[in-house]
């Protein structure tokens, strides 16, 4: 077994690892769960805390409407009429002689998300030369930088800004051979908006997950088996979001097709393996890591309660209950209203752990922080797992993130101190 640091006692976190666990029957890949203090050497560590239809394959484009053939030399990919790519998928031009499935390729270079994201600062862009009569593909870096200049003025962040840059570059002509993003005036334009506002990540916790953890033990989340739907669900995805240390994106791609989801014997754990096909957001990350491996919490560690906190009890129930509605085979399926049994979509996932947690302050009397994100919960895991032994080295592996400096510059808050207040109280 693991000694378990002498840190207060922080809420048990089970966090989900990479490494594969030499098992016979499971090929631990992704998540394990992060039962960090009691599991052998990480080699299948579990992060949840433990306080105190068809699955459609989904494209990652929109399969878009056929339109009539441009005949100009450049297809513009953020235009309707392109058969590939919808307008608000568009991504750059590409030159109109290249076969189809040589342009969905390049197509594919970004992530959907990234298209969206750079369509809508596009328009944003497009807006604004048509009140000023300019061409926005031809408008040059001086108009640019005005428009940046706006923006910072208009109190965007100058990471908000870079995006605007990368999304201006990807419809623009180039000057002088060369990208808008990588000219001098811009790049040094950017550097001064940094310099004049630098980045201030959060390093405190803005909720209390040793509250919402205790909360999650009792009503309205308990029992299980009887409770509403609702919180049944905002209680099983937040204890995933929470034990696997994964994006909602990779979650939401979750299967209980058979072939995507195994449960050990007698429940010890549960395998959770993302539909055929999926990409995930980085692209860099190993695809095995995306592979969830969480491991039952022992009821025998802290007292009984602990198991209601178990992401593998709340998973085998959440599965049982839902069967009698589901009409999808994604994991997670809406509990009310027409869309019942539906493929529940990313946004309600992040909505329901901002819900989730939400509803465990009220259940005790308390007034909820403001400005909770369901990607806070990425921060809060990996920051209790790192100040209970874990290292950082797999704490990324689990989380999928490309090297320690992303957890140290934008994840990594201040639990130890949250541990010891905790204690003197």
């Amino acid at each position: 077994g693991r000694a378990v640091p002498d840190l207060a006692q922080p809420p048990a976190v089970c966090f989900s690892s990479d490494l594969p666990v030499a098992t016979g029957h499971f090929e631990d890949q992704g998540n394990a769960p992060l039962s960090a203090f009691y599991s052998p050497a990480l080699g299948e560590p579990n992060l949840v805390p433990r306080a105190s239809e068809a699955v459609a394959l989904i494209p990652m484009a929109d399969p878009g409407e056929k339109g009539s053939p441009l005949s100009s030399r450049w297809i513009d990919l953020a235009s309707p009429s392109r058969s590939l790519v919808s307008a608000c998928m568009g991504d750059q031009r590409i030159p109109v002689d290249l076969p189809e499935g040589v342009v969905n390729t390049i197509t594919q270079s970004r992530a959907p998300s990234t298209r969206r994201l750079y369509a809508s600062k596009w328009s944003v862009f497009s807006k604004w030369c048509a009140t000023k009569s300019l061409d926005p593909r031809a408008c040059g870096v001086p108009r640019v930088l005005s428009f940046l200049q706006e923006l910072l003025e208009k109190g965007r962040s100058p990471s908000t800004l870079k995006v605007y840059v990368a999304a201006i570059a990807a419809f623009a002509e180039t000057t002088r051979g060369r990208a808008i993003g990588r000219n001098g005036l811009i790049i040094r334009f950017l550097r001064g908006a940094r310099r004049m506002n630098p980045p201030r990540p959060p390093s405190v916790p803005i909720w209390d997950l040793s509250l919402v953890l205790e909360a999650l033990k009792a009503f309205p989340f308990e029992p299980l088996e009887s409770v509403d739907l609702k919180y049944l669900s905002l209680k099983t995805v937040f204890l995933i979001a929470l034990s696997s240390v994964k994006r909602v994106g990779d979650f939401h791609a979750l299967s209980v097709s058979p072939a995507c989801l195994e449960f050990g014997p007698n429940d010890s754990k549960v395998i959770l393996r993302p539909r055929h096909g999926y990409i995930p957001k980085a692209i860099g990350t190993p695809f095995r890591a995306q592979v969830i491996s969480l491991s039952a919490l022992p009821a025998s560690v802290n007292g009984d309660r602990d198991i209601l906190l178990c992401p593998v009890r709340a998973m085998r129930v959440y599965i049982t209950r839902s069967a009698a509605f589901r009409r999808s085979e994604q994991l997670f399926v809406s509990f009310g209203g027409r869309t019942r049994g539906l493929a529940a979509s990313k946004q309600s996932l992040s909505r329901w752990i901002v819900d989730a947690i939400a509803a465990a302050y009220a259940s005790k009397h308390l007034q909820c922080p403001l400005g909770i994100r369901a990607h806070s919960t990425r921060g809060m895991a990996s920051s209790w797992a790192w100040s209970s032994g874990i290292s950082i080295h797999d704490i990324c592996m689990a989380a999928g993130w490309a090297s320690p400096s992303t957890f140290v510059r934008f994840y990594n808050l201040e639990v130890p101190a949250l541990q010891a207040k905790l204690l003197s109280v």
